[in-house]
C-alpha cells in the first residue's frame, strides 16, 4: 500500500460543525483520504489506514482493537446496523441503481431544488425520477421510498395519524394526492439507494466460492456464528463495516455538489464536503463523527454472540444434544440498537414479555418444533431457517422478515413483512403495506390476524401501528421469478379458527383489534352454530348417566387422537412448566 494512502482523513458531524470545521475530500487511485482542516485551536488527526480499516468481513472483531482506536483518538465510528438489517432489501436491486445512474440523480435533483428535489425529496418527484428516467414500475418505486420513511425518526403519534389519513381515503387518486405530501431526506434516500448493493449477486465471487446464487442457499454450520450469519448480509454487520469501507470513496462522491466533480463525475484534489453531505452521512455512521477509524459496531450482531448478556430463557430438552442460546446487548446498547439474538430453541414452548424485549431488534435462528411467543413491543423481526415452529410477536415497529424457513406460522402485527426462500408457511398478519413476496417461495398462505393479548392495543400504539389501513390479503410479487400469483393463496374461510394465546396478562384488550374480515367472522359463526345444534343433539338423546360417562369417553378418545394427528398434543404438553432445576429464567 502507498505510503500517501496511509494519511487518512477525517469528517466530523454536528459538533465539528459548530467549530465551522472545512472538510476536504481526496482521492487517490480509488483509496479514499479525508482530511480536516482545523480551526480555533483544532489539531490535524491522522492514522495508519491499515490498522484502522483491517478486513473485518474476513475475520473476527477483536475488543483490543476497539479499545486501541478510542485511545488514539478518543472517539469511536462504526457503521450502523439499523439501515442494512431493515432498509436494505433482500432482494438483488434494480440494475438502474447503479453507481452511474445515481449519480445522474445526484446531479438532477440539485438542479430541481425549487421543484422538491433538494434538499427533501418529495413523492411526487421521486416518482417522475424512478418512473420515468429509471424505468421502475410505480409500485416498486413508492416501496423503496416507503421503506426508507418508515426508517425517519417519528412519534407513534405521527404514524398513526398518517395510517389514519390513509385510511379516509375512498380511492387510489387520493391516496396519492396524500403521498404527494410525503418527503424525505434527498441526500440520505440516495445513500439508501446505494446500500440495496448489498444484496447484489456477484457472478465473481459466486465462481471463487465466497456467493452462490441461490435463492435457498443453506449454510451447514449448526450455530448461530460469525461464520454462519455471513450468508444473510442484512444481520452480518463485518458485511456492513466491509461494504462501507469498499465503497467509501462512491458513498461521498454521491454527496458532493456537481461543480466538486469533473467531467467523468469523479472528485478532485480540492473537492469539497458540504455540511449537508456531512450530516447525511449520519444514516449510515453512528455517532455524530465521521473519521479514520472506522472499527466494528459495539452494538452488532457479532458483539451480541461474543459479549452479550446471556439469557436462561429456554431450557435443555432432555434426549438433545442442541442447546438453546439467547442473548443480548440491552444492558449496555443505546434505545435504537437493542438487540436479542436467539438460537436453536427445540421442542419447547418459550414466552416472554419483557423491557429486555421492548424496541429490540430480534434474530431467530434455527429454532425447530417450538412454539414461541414475544408478546412485546419489537423494533424489528428476522426469523431465519426455523422448521416446524409458530411465532406470536408483539407489534414489529419497521419490518418482519422470513428467509429459509419451512411449515412456519407467523401470527404478528408488523409494520411490513417479507419473505424469501420460504416453503408451506402461513402467515396471519395486520400490517398497513403489502407483504412482499422475494425470491424462492413456495405454498405462502396469508390469513386475517387471529388473536390478541390484554396489551396488545397499547404496544401497538407505542410502535405507531393502526389497525387500518390493512394489507394482508394484498401481497406485492417483487422478484420475477415469482410473477405467477400461485405462489401464495389465501386462506379459506372454512379453515380459519382463532387463535388462543394461553398466558395471564395484565391489560385492557379483549378482541381482535380491528375485528374479523366479514367472510371469516361469518364462517366462525356457522362453526359455533354447528357446535350449538351437536349439544342439542347429545341434550335431547336422554342419555342414562352411564351412557353419558361411556360417551364422554369416546369423546375425549377421538379429541386425543386428533390431538396427535394435528401435533396439537406437543403445544399442549410444552406449555407444563418444566422441572424446577430447568424453570426459564426472567427478564
Amino acid at each position: 500500500m502507498r505510503s500517501d494512502r496511509r494519511s487518512v482523513l477525517l469528517l466530523v458531524d454536528e459538533l465539528a460543525l459548530l467549530f465551522k470545521l472545512t472538510v476536504y475530500l481526496k482521492t487517490v487511485k480509488g483509496g479514499v483520504m479525508l482530511r480536516e482542516k482545523c480551526i480555533n485551536d483544532f489539531c490535524f488527526k491522522s492514522v495508519c489506514e491499515e490498522t484502522l480499516f483491517p478486513r473485518y468481513a474476513k475475520k473476527p472483531f477483536h475488543t483490543d482493537v476497539l479499545r486501541d482506536n478510542m485511545d488514539h483518538s478518543g472517539v469511536l465510528l462504526w457503521v450502523k446496523a439499523e439501515p442494512f438489517m431493515v432498509g436494505a432489501l433482500q432482494v438483488p436491486p434494480p440494475s438502474k441503481f447503479s453507481l452511474h445512474y445515481l449519480r445522474k440523480i445526484s446531479t438532477y435533483v440539485r438542479t430541481r431544488a425549487t421543484e422538491g428535489a433538494y434538499p427533501r425529496l418529495y413523492w411526487s418527484t421521486w416518482r417522475h425520477i424512478a418512473c420515468g428516467k429509471l424505468q421502475l414500475a410505480k409500485d416498486l418505486a413508492w416501496l423503496y421510498f416507503e421503506i426508507f420513511d418508515s426508517l425517519a425518526v417519528k412519534t407513534p403519534e405521527e404514524r398513526l395519524e398518517w395510517s389514519e389519513i390513509l385510511s379516509n381515503c375512498m380511492t387510489e387518486d387520493e391516496v396519492e394526492k396524500q403521498r404527494n405530501q410525503l418527503s424525505v431526506d434527498t441526500l440520505q434516500f440516495l445513500l439508501f439507494l446505494y446500500i440495496q448493493q448489498l444484496n447484489k449477486v456477484s457472478l465473481r465471487t459466486s465462481l471463487i466460492g465466497e456467493e452462490w446464487p441461490s435463492p435457498r442457499n443453506r449454510s451447514q454450520s449448526p450455530d448461530l456464528t460469525e461464520k454462519s450469519s455471513c450468508h444473510n448480509k442484512n444481520w452480518n454487520d463485518y458485511s456492513h463495516q466491509a461494504f462501507v469501507y469498499d465503497h467509501l470513496s462512491d458513498l461521498l462522491e454521491l454527496l458532493l455538489d456537481p461543480e466538486q466533480l469533473t467531467a467523468s463525475f469523479h472528485s478532485t484534489h480540492s473537492s469539497l464536503v458540504s455540511q449537508e453531505a456531512v450530516v447525511a452521512l449520519s444514516f449510515l455512521i453512528e455517532e455524530a463523527w465521521l473519521r479514520a477509524c472506522l472499527t466494528g459496531n459495539p452494538f452488532g450482531t457479532s458483539a451480541c454472540l461474543k459479549s452479550g448478556k446471556k439469557l436462561a430463557w429456554a431450557h435443555q430438552v432432555e434426549g438433545t444434544t442442541k442447546r438453546a442460546k439467547i442473548a443480548c446487548n440491552t444492558h449496555v446498547a443505546p434505545r435504537m440498537h437493542r438487540m436479542v439474538v436467539m438460537s436453536q430453541v427445540y421442542k419447547q414452548t418459550l414466552a416472554k414479555s419483557s423491557d429486555t424485549l421492548v424496541g429490540a431488534h430480534v434474530k431467530i435462528h434455527r429454532c425447530n418444533e417450538s412454539f414461541i411467543y414475544l408478546l412485546s413491543p419489537l423494533r424489528s423481526v428476522t426469523i431465519e431457517k426455523c422448521r416446524n415452529s409458530t411465532f406470536v410477536l408483539g407489534p414489529v415497529q419497521t419490518a418482519l422478515h422470513l428467509h429459509s424457513c419451512d411449515n412456519i406460522k407467523v401470527i404478528a402485527v408488523c409494520h411490513r413483512l417479507s419473505i424469501s426462500s420460504t416453503t408451506g408457511c402461513v402467515f396471519h398478519i395486520l400490517t398497513p403495506t403489502h407483504p412482499l413476496i422475494l425470491s424462492g417461495n413456495q405454498t405462502v398462505t396469508f390469513a386475517p390476524f387471529h388473536t390478541h393479548y390484554p396489551m396488545l392495543e397499547d404496544h401497538m400504539a407505542r410502535t405507531g401501528l393502526a389497525t387500518v389501513p390493512n394489507y394482508w390479503d394484498k401481497p406485492m410479487v417483487v422478484c420475477r421469478e415469482n410473477s405467477d400469483t400461485s405462489v401464495f393463496r389465501l386462506l379459506p374461510p372454512c379453515e380459519f379458527y382463532i387463535f388462543i394465546i394461553p398466558f395471564e396478562m395484565e391489560g385492557d384488550t379483549t378482541e381482535i383489534p380491528g375485528g374479523l374480515p366479514s367472510a371469516y367472522q361469518k364462517a366462525l359463526g356457522q362453526r359455533e352454530q354447528k357446535i350449538q345444534i351437536w349439544q342439542k343433539i347429545v341434550k335431547e338423546a336422554r342419555l342414562t348417566k352411564d351412557q353419558r360417562k361411556q360417551f364422554q369417553v369416546l369423546v375425549e378418545n377421538k379429541f386425543y387422537e386428533w390431538l396427535i394427528h394435528t401435533g396439537h398434543r406437543q403445544q399442549l404438553d410444552s406449555l407444563v412448566p418444566p422441572a424446577a432445576g430447568s424453570k426459564q429464567a426472567a427478564g
